[in-house]
């Protein structure tokens, strides 16, 4: 790395609120916000799952007045907003980013809604009712596209579809693009939304938490009784900087970027997880090396487990194996509160590498023996070490990034 490089804003529109705030509370009380999911149309199956954390209609007025967002997809309103919050403790003058700046957003489904009523309309009453204003916001890039826009980021727009890992490749994709040169910022990030056909979709493919006999519809991380995910929407984005720009212009920076990589798991299927786990135990090991560093320096990871049965014996084989003989250090699986996609787990890794305390974790109760991992149970972060957020997703991408606090 040519440069060090810092976070220095956080924007976030998710299930709990407006900010970073909300998520904050919701961590430490370990508990997660979530609604019944919407079944007007008879997609979802019966006894399926029937929960996902939901934005809901919240008031975007003061970072996206109405009649610049009437036209724009939620997803793309979401990120807009979160973009705006990002910049404002930068002190950007009206959120405006510069054309020196990048925008780095992942997303799992796009503008799904916008789709949907595209599709329709052309399946239902011909291809000539098709809206053009539909049509430019039912892209995936669509999102990064509209931040540029609104926030004047004048550098690559890139959007990235990598299902879980998205989140940490677009932070990492955007450390690159500082740390070389290429530009002096980056707003990095996710955005998904979950509309009700979305979430069908999931739980036909068997990938969401639903109720047995026993327990309540929840999703369960390392726990022996998992039996999925929960789903959610919403959106994160970061701002990263150069370390010496960011300083000079007497802003505190929330994290340092000091390492950051992936590796690819070629046994997975396209839509299952693989069984790669020395692959990804060298990919992990190669990146620490490159930056200097070592499974000792590390002491605090947050997970991507989500509750996901082959996604959760994948991610703790891997940290097993990373840490061989060693003690594994504490370990956080915040989606157990915030759920998959929306940005909730980038939203976690800031304020984790910042040390604010965490609450238990919800839904673990029986350890399973062959994980052998019991996550974070509650209360103040260890203050020493690196943290090391990794996401594996589903295909066989993974990635991580090793924060240091400051």
């Amino acid at each position: 790395m040519n440069r060090s490089v810092v976070i220095t804003g956080v924007g976030a529109v998710s299930a709990f609120g407006l900010g970073l705030g909300p998520i904050r509370e919701g961590l430490l009380a370990g508990t997660p916000r979530l609604t019944e999911v919407e079944r007007p149309e008879g997609y979802h199956r019966a006894g399926g799952a029937r929960l996902a954390a939901l934005v809901g209609a919240p008031d975007l007025g003061p970072w996206l007045p109405a009649g610049a967002g009437r036209r724009m997809s939620p997803p793309s309103r979401f990120a807009v907003a979160a973009a705006r919050m990002a910049l404002r403790p930068a002190g950007d003058e009206g959120e405006r980013a510069g054309t020196e700046t990048a925008v780095f957003l992942s997303t799992a489904f796009g503008p799904a809604s916008f789709s949907e009523k595209l599709y329709r309309s052309i399946l239902t009453d011909g291809p000539e009712t098709a809206s053009p204003f539909l049509f430019t916001e039912c892209v995936a890039n669509a999102p990064a596209a509209q931040v540029a826009i609104a926030c004047g980021a004048g550098g690559p727009s890139v959007t990235i579809v990598q299902r879980e890992a998205g989140s940490l490749i677009a932070l990492g994709r955007g450390a690159s693009e500082v740390t070389s040169g290429r530009t002096s910022r980056a707003l990095v990030g996710v955005v998904d939304e979950l509309p009700p056909m979305a979430h069908a979709l999931l739980d036909r493919y068997g990938a969401l938490a639903r109720a047995t006999p026993e327990s309540a519809e929840v999703a369960r991380p390392f726990d022996r009784r998992r039996n999925g995910f929960t789903a959610s929407e919403g959106a994160t984005v970061l701002l990263l900087e150069d370390e010496d720009s960011a300083r000079a212009r007497a802003t505190r920076p929330l994290a340092r970027i000091r390492a950051f990589g992936g590796a690819f798991d070629a046994s997975a299927s396209r839509v299952g997880w693989g069984t790669g786990v020395a692959t990804l135990r060298q990919g992990l090991l190669r990146l620490l090396d490159r930056a200097g560093l070592g499974p000792r320096d590390l002491g605090l990871v947050v997970s991507g487990a989500s509750g996901s049965v082959a996604g959760d014996r994948l991610e703790a084989l891997v940290l097993r194996a990373l840490f061989a003989d060693l003690p594994l250090p504490r370990i956080l699986a915040p989606k157990a509160v915030t759920g998959e996609y929306g940005g909730g787990f980038l939203a976690s890794v800031v304020l984790a590498a910042e040390r604010h305390p965490f609450g238990p974790t919800p839904g673990f109760a029986e350890p399973d023996p062959e994980l052998g991992i019991v996550p974070h149970g509650g209360g103040a972060l260890p203050r020493g070490g690196l943290l090391l957020a990794g996401s594996l997703a589903a295909g066989g991408s993974a990635f991580w990034v090793v924060l240091e606090t400051l």
